[in-house]
């Protein structure tokens, strides 16, 4: 009997049936129904991991409005939300000016709950602010220190997930460090081994990047101004050089910092021949790609492959930026972002956070503060019991 050929799996499928703790609170949301008349927010990476995290609000009864971020939107998924009753605003785009546009047309819906990706929410619903914003959440550390000064502000309850234990070791250090190295490796074809790799930041997604490079025989230092973090590193096994040193002899340098500037064209002199540099932080100012193009020094730019730009310096040296300063595991040619057993714990987390605010069960007091330590709890027993069953 013929049964026909197999059925085709999309990536959405592939992910909805790997991210095993998210089906499980999408099926508990069901039956719940925290968001129940109420609208949500989003401006994220818009990637099928986080199309799985939209799903699961809505089967909590929740309307939700989507955006991207810059260079991160992938239109295969824009579609796939359109299809399955999400609102999707805008497209991919690198364009700043057009994704302020997208993030302004998303607040003009005037959500319930906003979960913000680096601040860009949350900073301009003050500019225009209206009543019955419950509070939200933010992933990223950039978007903390965005919001930190904001805080007497917002007076809403307001979650850090990049804040949660869990989202520190599972997410930054492990996965960060794992696309990290993938994400070179794709775009380049080259090896690592051997290679001397600089890792600017030692935080939790720094470790893991100088990790991952270590282990996949890269020659690694760690540049860190915290005295703690650097003697971390030191104790570690990572060289921790000058900052002037540790660049002259890169082959690769990789920031990792969340702050602006980290690489910018008064470094191209000091610079080894054919050095890559590399963005692992969200935000898309670690490297200054313009400074670097434009600077005196530079005699041209090509594009020399997908998500590759070469600078070519008057003195004769090559200096490769890839992605164009953006974060590299979400850019570039098919890109793959963190795995998706990290993004089900991290989204997990966004799911309960918001239903915890939706319920009212976290009061204004807690306004950019970590996830409270019983929403880790449930999140991190939950995912155990399903890697044991």
């Amino acid at each position: 009997m013929d049964h026909g050929g197999p059925r085709p799996l999309s990536r959405f499928d592939w992910v909805a049936d790997s991210a095993r703790l998210l089906r499980q609170t999408g099926e508990a949301f069901e039956r719940t129904q925290p968001f129940a008349g109420l609208r949500i927010g989003t401006g994220i990476h818009l990637e099928p991991k986080t199309a799985a995290l939209l799903m699961t609000l809505k089967r909590g009864g929740a309307t939700v409005v989507s955006t991207g971020n810059l260079n991160s939107t992938q239109q295969e998924t824009v579609d796939y939300l359109r299809a399955n009753g999400i609102e999707a605003i805008g497209g991919p785009t690198a364009d700043p000016e057009v994704h302020d546009r997208d993030l302004r047309e998303l607040l003009a819906t005037r959500p319930d709950l906003l979960l913000d990706n680096g601040g860009d929410l949350f900073v301009r619903y003050f500019e225009a602010p209206w009543d019955g914003l419950r509070g939200g959440t933010e992933e990223t550390t950039s978007g903390r220190d965005r919001l930190l000064p904001l805080r007497d502000k917002i007076r809403l309850p307001l979650l850090v997930i990049n804040d949660s234990p869990i989202k520190q070791f599972g997410e930054n250090t492990h996965a960060v460090g794992a696309g990290t190295v993938e994400s070179f490796i794709r775009i380049t074809n080259r090896i690592t081994n051997g290679r001397r790799v600089t890792v600017f930041g030692y935080g939790s997604v720094g470790r893991g990047v100088a990790e991952y490079f270590r282990s996949f025989r890269s020659i690694v230092s760690v540049v860190e101004p915290q005295p703690v973090l650097r003697l971390r590193a030191l104790l570690d096994g990572f060289d921790v050089p000058d900052r002037e040193i540790a660049l002259a002899s890169a082959d690769v340098v990789v920031t990792v910092t969340g702050a602006p500037d980290v690489v910018t064209a008064a470094d191209l002199g000091g610079l080894r021949d054919g050095v890559v540099l590399v963005s692992a932080g969200h935000l898309p100012w670690e490297l200054d790609v313009p400074g670097l193009l434009g600077d005196p020094s530079v005699a041209g730019s090509d594009e020399t492959a997908d998500g590759i730009t070469t600078l070519r310096l008057r003195d004769g040296r090559s200096v490769h930026v890839l992605t164009r300063g953006h974060m590299v595991n979400l850019a570039g040619p098919r890109p793959l972002g963190n795995s998706i057993e990290s993004m089900d714990l991290g989204f997990t987390l966004q799911a309960r956070c918001l239903e915890a605010i939706a319920l009212g069960t976290i009061d204004a007091g807690a306004c950019v503060v970590p996830v409270p330590a019983a929403i880790d709890a449930l999140v991190a027993a939950a995912y155990v019991a399903l890697a044991r069953s």
